[in-house]
């Protein structure tokens, strides 16, 4: 036996065996080679130890790290391990990894004076680093938890925050020759606001207003009064309506200037055509005399 062993200069400290405990699949493990040296063994001769009573070690007691586990092990091994047997750093060599359980198992089957004081020592690192990973696990959660409330306040700020600005920019807004985006921008958030129905009042709408209405929530009714020079066809009605339901086009002459109305409360008065935003100088005004409201409203049946 006196052939397997090797000489260390020290024994290790519960502290120092810790620190050669890694966390793999779920489980706290130690390499084979740092299992050797805590036993004075060679790591080959632990290893053939296994093979030759495998059936004392399922996977698990003992398991043999994949290529992309070593990677990420390596990484730590190189900063806190105390092991010299840089083979590990070749994939050629894939080492075996122990769980608590497999350790107390190889213990039974090593012969040597110094097993049994090297296994208690093994035992007391596994139990104290359970122990560090069930504290600092609850602190985890706990910092989990005030983060998630942290990120759920943030986001109930930011839509309190964004209704707040949407509110106050839509009162009255001017756009100049160019603002395209800015406008079709402005005219989508109001069509986000609707929870039952938006009517829209344009003689001359085409089918850029139903790219807008894709951003309409579910299940939003939505009626647009226009003139016989629109330019929308049947056949884009149809396809609209199979994905974003519900959308009604009706042709009148009682209207010249424009109108989005939002759940029959809200108003607003277009200065230009929705597909002439931004094309020139132009406003929109929010109109909030509940009584025109409704005449606008009626005046639509």
């Amino acid at each position: 036996m006196e052939e397997n062993k090797l000489i260390i200069k020290n024994e290790l400290s519960n502290e120092e065996i810790k620190n050669l405990i890694y966390t793999v699949r779920g489980k706290q493990v130690m390499l084979d080679s740092d299992v050797a040296m805590l036993y004075h063994y060679e790591t080959k001769k632990i290893n053939q130890t296994v093979k030759r009573n495998i059936e004392r070690f399922p996977e698990k007691f003992c398991f043999r790290l994949e290529e992309k586990e070593l990677e990420t092990m390596w990484s730590q091994i190189v900063t806190t391990s105390k092991l010299e047997d840089n083979k590990y750093r070749s994939k050629k060599y894939l080492p075996y990894v122990f769980t608590e359980q497999g350790i107390a198992m190889l213990s039974g089957l090593l012969k040597n004076e110094i097993a049994i004081q090297v296994s208690i020592n093994i035992m007391d690192a596994f139990v104290e680093m359970r122990k560090f990973i069930f504290i600092n696990g609850q602190v985890f959660n706990r910092l989990t938890s005030v983060e998630n409330k942290l990120l759920e306040y943030d986001k109930k700020f930011d839509e309190v925050f964004n209704q707040l600005q949407l509110k106050e920019n839509i009162k009255q807004r001017i756009f100049f020759n160019g603002q395209i985006y800015d406008a079709y921008s402005l005219i989508i958030d109001i069509i986000k606001k609707a929870n039952k129905k938006i009517l829209i009042i344009d003689n001359y709408v085409d089918d850029s207003i139903l790219k807008m209405l894709t951003k309409k929530k579910s299940n939003i009714e939505v009626v647009i009064l226009t003139s016989n020079k629109s330019n929308i066809e049947n056949i884009d009605i149809q396809k609209f309506n199979k994905e974003y339901p519900i959308l009604k086009v009706a042709k009148t002459n009682k209207f010249h200037d424009r109108f989005i109305v939002i759940d029959n409360k809200e108003m607003y008065h277009l200065g230009a055509s929705i597909k002439d935003l931004g094309q020139k100088c132009f406003g929109i005004n929010k109109i909030e005399d509940i009584e025109i409201i409704n005449k606008i409203i009626n005046m639509c049946y």
